[in-house]
């Protein structure tokens, strides 16, 4: 079993703190739900984890199996066993999906996979995902839909099969059948070595792909953790009887505008 543990993790973005001191620890064999109002922190958690340097980390830690993710670098965190699952895939004109799948599976191997053995894996998981096979020797997610780049993430998921997977908002874009399918891949990699937290506003998502944690994050701090009932109770009221539990938060409407830069005289925490 490995673990992902952080505690105590604050955030920011230009003096605008974003994350509040989250705690929470993640076994293999466990899918998390990390639901929570748009624009309170559940993107952020995310990204932070993965090392995204937009977001500074001011005070707390993680930690992957005793080891100090804070202290790698993106590629380093990813070879440790993280992947992350984005919201807006990025294209890329002029790599090839294929090319990028390979590299990026011989990045986590100590020899290099035999092309023979790659094109095998890659097409049985494309058949698996029912993806149009031509986008593999297209330019990466350039002219995709956004349908294709959600399936596109789950593929690079499967070949790379990380110890956690952080998957935000996988499911926006897709419609039913799509939906499905990449439930079903999701379904298929839970083992006793694979780990999930999963960010999403919609029940259908939490139907297919069953959590055994639900936790609701609000004003960058996780107020309540629990079970089913969390989903069920936000699908039928949103998240008005959360304030009325006496939690307060903005809604994204309200916000103002972050600009990105320094967070003051806060040190990233070691």
């Amino acid at each position: 079993m490995s673990t992902l543990k952080i505690e105590n993790l604050h955030v920011c973005i230009d003096n605008k703190e974003i994350l509040k001191g989250i705690d929470l620890t993640i076994n293999t064999g466990e899918i998390h739900a990390l639901m929570g109002p748009n624009g309170n922190g559940k993107s952020t958690l995310l990204s932070a984890i993965m090392g995204n340097p937009k977001y500074q980390v001011t005070e707390g830690s993680i930690y992957l199996d005793g080891q100090n993710v804070l202290e790698m670098s993106v590629d380093e965190r990813s070879k440790a066993g993280i992947f992350l699952g984005m919201q807006y895939p990025q294209e890329i004109p002029g790599v090839v999906t294929s090319d990028f799948l390979r590299a990026a599976l011989n990045a986590h191997q100590e020899k290099p996979v035999s092309l023979f053995k790659f094109i095998k894996e890659l097409d049985k998981n494309i058949a698996d995902l029912k993806m149009d096979e031509n986008l593999a020797h297209r330019y990466l997610n350039e002219g995709f839909s956004g349908g294709e780049k959600k399936r596109n993430e789950i593929l690079q998921m499967k070949l790379l099969k990380p110890k956690f997977a952080l998957l935000d908002e996988i499911d926006s874009g897709l419609d039913v059948d799509a939906l499905k399918i990449v439930s079903e891949a999701i379904n298929d990699m839970k083992s006793d070595s694979f780990g999930c937290v999963m960010v999403s506003h919609y029940e259908r998502l939490f139907e297919l792909v069953s959590p055994s944690h639900v936790h609701i994050l609000v004003d960058g701090k996780i107020v309540l953790s629990g079970g089913q009932e969390l989903i069920d109770r936000i699908d039928k009221e949103g998240y008005r009887w959360v304030k009325e539990l006496g939690f307060d938060f903005e809604t994204e409407e309200n916000k103002q505008p972050i600009v990105l830069g320094s967070c003051g005289n806060k040190v990233k925490a070691k």
